[in-house]
């Protein structure tokens, strides 16, 4: 007899997780696979933790995150997107994004409704709705609409049952972006269908080519029904840190945080001091590396272009999503052939969901020494 319950035994390994196991057992591997900033937390923030530190800030905060934090989130979503949240009930502070997302989940769903979510997408999507007793709904989209969701293809997919909408963008792991107007008509799309929109815009700094960031918590009129998802851990390079929050309507954000209360209490305490850092002080740091990555993307894409491998110019994240049709091969095998005749990693598409087949997602999150050892390597790939 197993103890293990059958919908939780029913879920697969992450695919990214499990191709990086095999990595970890060689050596001179070139790396485009890991979804981390290659760059240090910035010293000043950092710095706010060890200050903390000093101070004595070792204790439990508020469930809802320490009063400092909350008010510097919501001054930042005031400042970059217009967004306007009470500290006292529309924000809560979480371990990570991922928290978020879970908390979110399990605070609105019951056994049996369906939420809609794109595909390619992160890995842990379906696997987390399912977990909330949640049925995922996976809604494709395809390199000829540059991997934008669309309404069409999202009322393709609708049913009575549907209760929210998870999505992200810009996207892990395509680079995809939305427009204001796509922005626009999947909100009035919820509003149609009465959902809720789970917004995971984590990526929502390291957008390129825009003067303003189009996000789902700068209409006001989709404020009732939008629960932002965002975090520390890619503008200012703070996986580490484990630090996210959720913003939202008051009933779902209490919702969320007795789910929180119960499961972890609050997060780090000296994690939330350096997000206070982060966000008041860490704008220069973010165009900092926003602009090295767009150095690098600038590099990439034509490369890869020029070796036969279509790749879109992606406007957001730090990933391209290359095609490797004219190989012939699968994305697997691509992607381990490539690891183990020439050293250089990279995760198969169909990692992603089912449409992703075909594709591989390559992070440019390394340094240019390493792209061009990369892209020398997959040349010589290529011609073998």
């Amino acid at each position: 007899m197993s103890f293990v319950a059958p919908h939780v035994a029913a879920l697969p390994k992450s695919g990214i997780r499990k191709f990086f196991d095999i990595v970890a057992q060689r050596k001179d591997v070139v790396s485009l696979g890991v979804g981390e900033p290659d760059f240090d937390t910035p010293w000043h923030v950092s710095r706010a933790a060890v200050t903390c530190l000093e101070e004595g800030g070792t204790h439990y905060t508020s469930n809802l995150g320490t009063p400092a934090l909350r008010a510097a989130i919501a001054r930042y979503l005031k400042r970059r997107f217009r967004a306007n949240y009470d500290p006292n009930g529309e924000i809560l502070v979480t371990v990570g994004v991922s928290e978020a997302i879970d908390l979110a989940l399990r605070a609105v769903l019951s056994p049996g409704d369906e939420v809609l979510h794109h595909e390619p997408c992160f890995v842990s999507y379906a696997p987390t709705i399912r977990l909330a007793h949640g049925v995922p709904v996976a809604v494709e989209t395809s390199v000829k609409d540059a991997f934008r969701l669309t309404v069409d293809a999202l009322e393709k997919k609708v049913t009575k049952r549907t209760k929210a909408l998870l999505l992200n963008f810009p996207c892990n792991p395509t680079g995809a972006t939305l427009s204001r107007a796509d922005v626009a008509a999947i909100g009035a799309f919820a509003k149609k269908h009465d959902l809720l929109v789970l917004a995971d815009e984590v990526y929502s700094e390291l957008t390129y080519g825009v003067k303003s960031i189009p996000s789902f918590s700068s209409v006001p009129e989709l404020k009732d029904r939008v629960v932002l998802l965002n975090g520390f851990s890619k503008s200012w390079a703070m996986t580490g840190y484990r630090l996210g929050y959720a913003c939202g309507p008051r009933d779902v954000i209490d919702a969320m945080m007795k789910i929180h209360q119960y499961g972890i209490m609050s997060a780090p305490t000296l994690s939330q001091a350096a997000g206070v850092e982060a966000m008041d002080h860490g704008d220069a740091d973010v165009v900092a590396m926003r602009d090295e990555y767009r150095r690098r993307r600038d590099y990439l894409v034509p490369a890869l272009n020029a070796m036969g491998l279509k790749t879109l110019m992606p406007k957001g994240a730090f990933y391209l999503f290359p095609s490797i049709a004219e190989t012939g091969m699968a994305d697997d095998e691509f992607c381990l052939r490539l690891l183990n005749e020439h050293g250089v990693a990279c995760v198969p598409g169909s990692a992603f969901g089912a449409c992703g087949a075909g594709f591989v997602r390559m992070s440019y999150a390394t340094s240019m020494a390493q792209l061009k050892t990369a892209v020398a390597r997959i040349g010589e790939f290529l011609h073998s």
